[in-house]
């Protein structure tokens, strides 16, 4: 297991360089529409996908991998929701553990189901601090997972989780507004986790304009993801993408 994916962000990270995922839900897609989303994102140098989902009721995940490894040559990061989701086709897996929550599944008991399998795999496993944020309704990863998110307007609580996934060994930190999120993480939670930590942070959830985006890179976010609202509007995979760019080019300056 060679840790390429999680040296590289650790370069950009350190660099001040922002890089953009791509979320694939295998419920939500088909061959064709896959095809259609690598195509996109190759000609827009979408640096990760993340595949997967809180809810994957389909036999899809491990077909739409196959077809995204024959097709491109983006890392394909697998974003689990329970240890039945690993796939060895994919690059790396984020290990999630559930630091916002107080559910010991999520913490460590779908971990000790999964580390047989993931010891003896191929895949670059990156332990990553899991954390929700109310952003406004319940989502379906607050309701499979029972938790509580974190509150949207107490940054300081999200910091010290963050701090303390991190004195735990976490490699990145993902700060998840959740699918279907009204609202995206805060800027100033964004910030406050930012302070806090040293490792990569991720944020998620919500971003469906370039300019939720850019707040979320200013404020600190060093990967951001986006979701299904390429498939709403095409043209917003460039707007990222041009963003991400003009942020790599000030951090070079």
């Amino acid at each position: 297991m060679q840790a390429e994916i999680y040296k590289t962000q650790l370069l950009k990270t350190e660099s001040r360089q922002k890089a953009f995922a791509v979320l694939l839900d295998p419920d939500n897609l088909t061959r064709e529409s896959c095809l259609h989303i690598l195509a996109l994102s190759e000609a827009h140098q979408v640096d990760y996908f993340f595949m997967g989902g809180s809810l994957v009721t389909t036999q899809n995940q491990a077909a739409l991998i196959q077809l995204i490894k024959e097709n491109s040559q983006i890392p394909v990061i697998l974003f689990p929701s329970n240890s039945l989701h690993i796939d060895h086709q994919a690059d790396g897996i984020l290990l999630l553990s559930l630091i916002s929550g107080r559910n010991p599944e999520f913490l460590i008991g779908q971990h000790v189901l999964a580390a047989p399998l993931l010891k003896e795999s191929p895949l670059e496993v990156i332990p990553t601090g899991y954390m929700l944020v109310d952003t406004g309704r319940q989502t379906t990863a607050s309701y499979m997972s029972g938790t509580t998110p974190l509150p949207y307007d107490k940054p300081a609580i999200a910091a010290c989780t963050a701090m303390a996934g991190e004195l735990l060994g976490m490699k990145f930190i993902y700060v998840d507004g959740g699918s279907g999120a009204q609202k995206p993480v805060s800027p100033e939670m964004i910030a406050a986790v930012r302070r806090s930590i040293e490792v990569p942070l991720i944020i998620g959830g919500g971003i469906n304009t370039k300019e939720k985006a850019e707040a979320a890179l200013k404020a600190g976010a060093d990967v951001i993801v986006i979701g299904n609202q390429i498939e709403k509007d095409p043209a917003f995979l460039g707007e990222i993408s041009e963003l991400v760019k003009s942020f790599d080019v000030a951090a070079i300056q």
